[in-house]
């Protein structure tokens, strides 16, 4: 009985430690897979944190004009303040996998070793202690049997020992040679029955140690050992928590950024910044002129007593005020085509790039000129392809970083200077002639900036000189006293321009105003501002040419004409961008180069 309840025992042992074993392994298996969750969830935060700069950095402002321009306003300053706080952002998804890393998947590695060694530790000692039951058992076993075959012989001697003694028949000496083998073999059974019952007690104790002492003792450290892989786990979880906690703050601080950022654009200022950027300086065109188409024989007749006032020429012209353009021949047409007003007003109002003043046609004439240049980033020095209120604040900049570089220069002359002094009054420090040369250098570029800023400060001043001012209402009220019946002509601030872009001498005045006269009073109160400039013999031709485009006409000394429309060429553009041209022998004028195909025939006839 004692025997089959150690089987029993000893099989529900090995069971036991087939289950830890089991259970054990599992919990290791367990550790790793968790150590490779945080290694994926690192991987994530590094290539999130990647993405993030990568998208930053796409939408960073590059190093050119356009971006340096668009920083001045206040969204755009708030996109870039999002960008960089984005990319601190970035950097706090690289603390979490930094940390990640470091703190835990480092750690967990490291204890896994630790954890397998310490098992395999265990159940190797575990197994150990329960071969060496096994094998005491054995042992006992051997003796036992060993002791109960002893015993039986003895039995068997002494019943044959007493059987040759009750025979008569056996002779004294078989009698005593069986008392002897009888006392041997109960001696024997005596020695065994003594070391089965040594060892018996020596067993007893090795397993009362074994299921007491040795085996709790492993099963307690297995315990100890799966309570700290549990505990291991606690405390990378609640690690895997801490880490993303830890950078909420500087996240926060990321977002509030991005809000204040957000909450400090300024739409008025924005608004105001492109006023300023795209501040031309130009007035808006005058009054468009009422065009009386009743009075076209009245008309006619006061031209032809501007014709016959001819005589008069130098009388007229001591009382004629100030010349506009005095180098363009007045257009003597009587016939000359005007449009309606309704189309006047469409042309205006059109969305199309037509020019209704002259510096506005200037700029289209020399588009050729400028346009490349615009589109490749640079332009003339003098910036004269810009408005006038551009091209003031351009020079204005040029000459502010000119200024800068003369104080640099200034800067280096006086640090070259002292360094000079301390050189004459102690030599051993090095030699004073050295510095001459760096400080001649220097005094040659100061120079030169110097010589700088005065040639843009002249055109500085040329184009403030040339700047709309406030209307000169003494001049305006001169011209309006000799006008019965007037109103106020379709011309803008650029009228004060010539076709070359020069101005003439009333140059604050904004706008020139024409009047609609009474043709009765045509002859005797309309100043003609180009009548001095009449030539008596008729220019000869010198080609032909094809409008490529239609041309109103409406300034003074031009001529309109349509598109498709031949003319005779009289005056070939002397680099100003226009044009003179003839109509018939009464009708010519000035038209933009640029509007026209010219073909030159110096053998062709001044006749129509």
């Amino acid at each position: 009985m004692d025997k089959v309840e150690t089987l029993i025992k000893e099989q529900q042992l090995k069971d036991q430690f087939d289950n830890l074993e089991k259970h054990t392994q599992w919990g290791i298996e367990f550790v790793e897979k968790y150590n490779k969750f945080v290694k994926e969830r690192s991987e994530i935060e590094v290539n999130y944190a990647k993405q993030i700069r990568n998208l930053s950095k796409k939408y960073q402002p590059k190093k050119n004009s356009r971006e340096e321009e668009e920083s001045k306003y206040t969204f755009c300053r708030a996109f870039f303040t999002t960008l960089n706080e984005l990319n601190d952002y970035a950097g706090q998804h690289e603390v979490i996998a930094e940390n990640l890393t470091s703190q835990i998947i480092s750690e967990l590695t490291r204890y896994l070793q630790e954890l397998k060694a310490e098992r395999k530790s265990h159940f190797h000692d575990g197994r150990k202690a329960q071969q060496y039951i096994e094998s005491s058992w054995k042992q006992l076993e051997s003796c036992k049997r060993r002791f109960e075959r002893d015993c039986k012989e003895a039995d068997r001697a002494q019943q044959y020992f007493e059987k040759m003694d009750a025979d008569i028949n056996v002779t004294k000496a078989d009698v005593e040679k069986a008392r002897q083998q009888a006392q041997m073999r109960h001696q024997m059974a005596t020695d065994s029955k003594n070391e089965y019952s040594s060892y018996l007690q020596k067993f007893n104790q090795e397993q009362n140690d074994h299921y007491y002492t040795i085996i709790p003792n492993i099963f307690q450290k297995l315990q100890d050992m799966e309570e700290k892989r549990i505990e291991r786990i606690g405390v990378c979880m609640k690690t895997f928590a801490e880490v993303d906690r830890q950078v909420l703050p500087i996240v926060g601080k990321c977002l509030d950024g991005m809000t204040t950022a957000a909450e400090s654009i300024e739409p008025k200022t924005d608004s105001k910044q492109v006023v300023e950027a795209y501040k031309s300086g130009f007035e808006p065109p005058g009054d468009v002129e009422f065009e009386d188409y009743s009075q076209a024989m009245k008309r006619t007749v006061s031209e032809n007593s501007l014709s016959n006032s001819k005589e008069g020429k130098e009388k007229s012209s001591s009382k004629s005020k100030p010349k506009l353009w005095p180098f363009i021949k007045k257009n003597k047409s009587p016939k000359q085509h005007k449009e309606p007003l309704s189309h006047r007003l469409n042309d205006f109002m059109a969305s199309k790039p037509k020019m209704h003043c002259l510096r506005s046609l200037r700029r289209g004439i020399t588009l050729n000129s400028h346009v490349r240049s615009l589109i490749e980033g640079s332009g003339p020095e003098d910036f004269s392809h810009l408005p006038p209120e551009q091209r003031r604040k351009k020079l204005q900049g040029k000459i502010d970083d000119l200024n800068k570089d003369i104080h640099k220069e200034m800067d280096q002359r006086d640090a070259l200077t002292k360094m000079k002094d301390v050189y004459v009054k102690n030599p051993q420090m090095g030699d004073p002639a050295s510095v001459d040369p760096r400080l001649a250098e220097i005094g040659q570029n100061i120079e030169k900036l110097q010589a700088e800023v005065q040639k843009f400060e002249g055109w500085l001043a040329e184009v403030e000189e040339k700047m709309p001012s406030k209307s000169d209402s003494n001049r305006r009220s001169g011209f309006y006293e000799a006008q019965s019946n007037t109103a106020v002509s379709n011309n803008c601030a650029q009228d004060r321009e010539s076709p070359d872009g020069s101005y003439t001498e009333e140059q604050n005045s904004e706008t020139q105003v024409k009047a609609i006269i009474n043709p009765n009073t045509i002859p005797s109160t309309m100043p003609d501002f180009d009548e001095e400039f009449d030539d008596d013999d008729t220019l000869p031709t010198i080609g032909t040419c094809k409008a490529l485009y239609p041309f109103e006409g409406h300034n003074e000394g031009t001529i309109a004409v349509a598109e498709g429309e031949l003319l005779y060429v009289i005056e070939e553009d002397k680099g100003d961008g226009w044009t003179r041209v003839r109509r018939n022998e009464e009708e010519e004028g000035y038209v933009p180069t640029s509007y026209i195909e010219v073909n030159l025939e110096p053998n062709a006839k001044g006749q129509w």
